[in-house]
């Protein structure tokens, strides 16, 4: 190959000129590369760089990062470092040869004290156990959080700095930093019974946190959780490994089952007592937000009842525990549960979002509940809150005003006026993490093909500052490789449903020729596969794994089915107590409009998806049996009866009211239906979406008697990875679909 190389270059060099410029341009073609399993899942070739371990500092003119081990201050206005906060070298104990191996931090008040985490062990999705030391810098000192045996949770400081809160065992402690002394604030935490300070596990992956306490804003209280998860039925996971397997049991409440009875109190420091807060009688319910006020010792928190079409917002004393309902929300369908609550400056108003109008909007509210007015108003939805700027009023939050496609920064003043985009020009979706004075904001945008750039940017005008991180070698990296590129279209179904499209083509496409297709879905509730985006993680592996099947030959397709979001309520809950209908119906609608086009061989279409995509994969191959030629199914739910009360319940009701709709779209009772060709992959480890649905699944295409093929992962959980997990199981995939479509 050298060899021809050399030869061509001397050939090039006595050419004529006329020659030249075609020659090279056949020659840079034959040069790019081939994708191979090995760079995306392997080597690491494709890894985006990013600006680890950021963390604001409390003037906003300085921001913090981790640069191998030592802390490091840098100026915001240059994003040049200007000072070692701390030095890897001060992280070693006495008798340590080598600095602690520090994975996390977090300033006290007056930045004068650290929190180092070291060792930390992921447990479910958002929760993890660490040890922690407190490093003073003034005194260079390195100190325990804690001195007794076990690793902490949540560990944080109170905002005047002087305490830390932190969870063991399923208790809550403090530890005061002038004497380090720990006091437990409960003592009755148990495994599988009562959790203090943290959350069950339906919580921490249906309502998105895990950390179950809050300090006061003066620092005079403690807010937390209490799970009483006694009466909720166990599920238990074989662990493999062993002479004899381990059994790992844990609460899961199932859809229909009973669930955690949650409490919220309130410790008093000073005091040393806590005070539970009235959250009502009604103990089949769930508590999905606390958050202090503005005022003191009130606290407000949020309580959704079990069929989650009734938010109520209470404002409680945490001295008294007495408590009133200010707002209610209702929706025929669901209310979804989000961040965007602010309480402003004063105590007078707070913000919240809604969509009450059809859209996820802005509204001002007092703090009797009264609106005082709605901010934003449009077709188009709010994504998040992203700051508010106390002294001019102006409120700053992510939307999809430009297209359901994209995200972009917007600021609107308490008058509902001077609504301003902000930050990049273009498409492309942003992420946005605000300083917070609002002053500067980091900004992380990316494109469709598009590795992210990371900036900082003025608050005030969007303006670049400084990027951190425009991620040009890997751009550069990219462009040596044979890619297609990623288009969007949107086309009508038979039902006049218009749908939201990617397509990916070969590099090589030829209009003239027929070309398999294979479909990618997620298309659960809210969710969104089709957006103008890079994608992250496993969104953007995924984008090279179709790349490298477009190499191969292949159109790689994703269509937003009704129930996805981005585009309103009513296109989102369309599928409400009837999940798996619709949205199969307008993936095999899809399927049917793609085998209409000149260069897709209509006999050659598949499907494949993970966790909700599995599903909708499963479904697809069997009550659109004669649509799709093959599928693969990863981690699936095959019937929701299996799934958990908190997602399951809020977009079918619970199973003893509306049994039809668990029924009527189970793969399981369509499984005699199947004509295709069928991977069906799971871990046996998986916390999340059980094997116990891949078991229910595969017995009832055996009665049924269907072939099909099955990978199972030992003691993989729901994301199926670790090793040389994720190249082994793409190289799976990638066979069945070169063999089967």
């Amino acid at each position: 190959m050298k060899f021809r190389s050399f030869g061509l270059a001397l050939w090039l060099a006595t050419a004529g000129p006329a020659l030249v410029p075609a020659l090279l341009t056949t020659t840079q073609a034959q040069q790019k590369q081939n994708l191979t399993l090995e760079d995306i899942w392997q080597k690491g070739t494709f890894s985006a760089k990013s600006v680890p371990g950021f963390n604001w500092m409390k003037d906003g003119r300085y921001y913090s990062s981790l640069d191998q081990g030592s802390l490091v201050q840098h100026d915001v206005t240059t994003g040049q470092a200007v000072q070692t906060l701390v030095a890897a070298a001060d992280l070693k104990l006495p008798g340590q040869d080598k600095p602690l191996p520090v994975d996390g931090y977090n300033f006290n008040a007056d930045e004068q004290q650290i929190l180092f985490s070291t060792g930390t062990e992921a447990i479910y999705r958002r929760s993890s156990k660490s040890t922690f030391y407190i490093y003073n810098r003034q005194t260079r000192q390195l100190t325990p959080l804690s001195k007794a045996a076990g690793k902490q949770l949540y560990a944080t400081f109170s905002p005047d700095g002087r305490r830390v809160a932190f969870v063991r065992d399923n208790n809550l402690f403090v530890t005061d930093l002038a004497t380090m002394q720990e006091t437990a604030i409960t003592t009755d935490g148990a495994i599988n019974k009562i959790i203090n300070g943290g959350t069950d596990w339906v919580y921490e992956e249906e309502f998105s946190f895990a950390q179950g306490f809050q300090w006061s804003p003066d620092s005079r209280y403690v807010a937390y959780y209490t799970f009483d998860e006694s009466q909720v039925p166990e599920y238990n996971m074989q662990e493999w490994g062993p002479l004899y397997p381990k059994d790992y049991r844990y609460k899961y409440p199932k859809a229909g089952e009973k669930n955690s009875i949650v409490s919220i109190s309130a410790y008093d420091v000073a005091a040393g007592k806590s005070t539970k807060m009235d959250v009502g009688a009604e103990t089949d319910q769930y508590i999905p937000r606390i958050l202090w006020t503005q005022t003191p010792e009130l606290l407000s928190i949020q309580r959704l009842n079990r069929l989650q079409n009734k938010l109520e917002i209470l404002h409680a004393n945490a001295k008294t525990g007495q408590s009133n309902v200010v707002l209610t929300d209702t929706d025929k369908a669901y209310v979804d549960i989000t961040d965007d609550v602010r309480y402003l400056a004063g105590g007078k108003e707070f913000l919240f979002t809604s969509e009450k109008d059809g859209y996820r909007h802005l509204y001002l509210y007092n703090m009797s509940g009264k609106l005082v007015r709605q901010l934003t108003k449009g077709n188009w939805e709010i994504t998040e809150i992203n700051g508010f700027d106390e002294k001019k009023g102006l409120v700053y939050f992510t939307s999809t005003e430009a297209s359901p496609l994209q995200r972009h920064l917007y600021r609107v003043d308490l008058k509902g006026k001077g609504k301003t985009r902000l930050g990049e020009a273009g498409g492309g979706n942003n992420t946005v993490n605000m300083s917070a004075d609002t002053r500067y904001f980091l900004n992380y945008h990316s494109e469709a093909g598009q590795p992210q750039v990371v900036s900082l940017r003025n608050g005030q005008d969007g303006k670049l500052v400084k990027t951190l991180e425009d991620n040009a070698r890997l751009r550069q990296k990219l462009g040596d490789y044979n890619l297609g590129k990623l288009e969007f279209i949107n086309f009508k179904t038979a039902e006049g449903v218009e749908l939201n499209a990617s397509v990916l083509k070969p590099a090589n496409f030829d209009a003239s020729k027929k070309y398999p297709v294979l479909m990618y879905v997620y298309g659960g509730p809210g969710s969104q596969t089709v957006k103008d985006d890079a994608g992250g993680g496993i969104a953007f592996t995924n984008y090279l794994w179709h790349q490298l099947l477009a190499q191969n030959g292949y159109i790689v397709v994703s269509v937003d089915n009704r129930g996805t979001g981005a585009r309103g309520s009513d296109f989102k809950k369309s599928t409400y107590a009837n999940l798996g209908k619709l949205e199969t119906d307008d993936q095999a609608a899809a399927a049917r409009y793609l085998a209409t086009l000149p260069y897709v061989d209509k006999s050659r279409i598949g499907i494949w998806g993970w966790s909700f995509g599995g599903y909708m994969t499963a479904l697809a191959l069997t009550k659109n049996a004669d649509v799709f030629k093959m599928g693969i199914s990863v981690a699936p739910v095959t019937n929701w009866r299996y799934y958990d009360t908190v997602y399951t319940e809020r977009f079918l009701k619970t199973p003893q009211e509306n049994p039809a709709g668990y029924d009527d779209n189970s793969p399981v009772q369509h499984a005699d239906k199947l004509k295709g060709k069928l991977l069906l992959v799971h871990g046996t480890g998986d916390d999340n979406v059980h094997f116990q649905n891949a078991v229910a699944f595969t017995d009832a295409m055996i009665k049924a008697n269907k072939d099909y093929q099955t990978l199972y992962y030992p003691n993989r959980n729901h994301g199926i990875y670790g090793g040389n997990t994720r190249l082994h199981l793409y190289r799976q995939m990638t066979d069945f679909v070169l063999k089967n479509l």
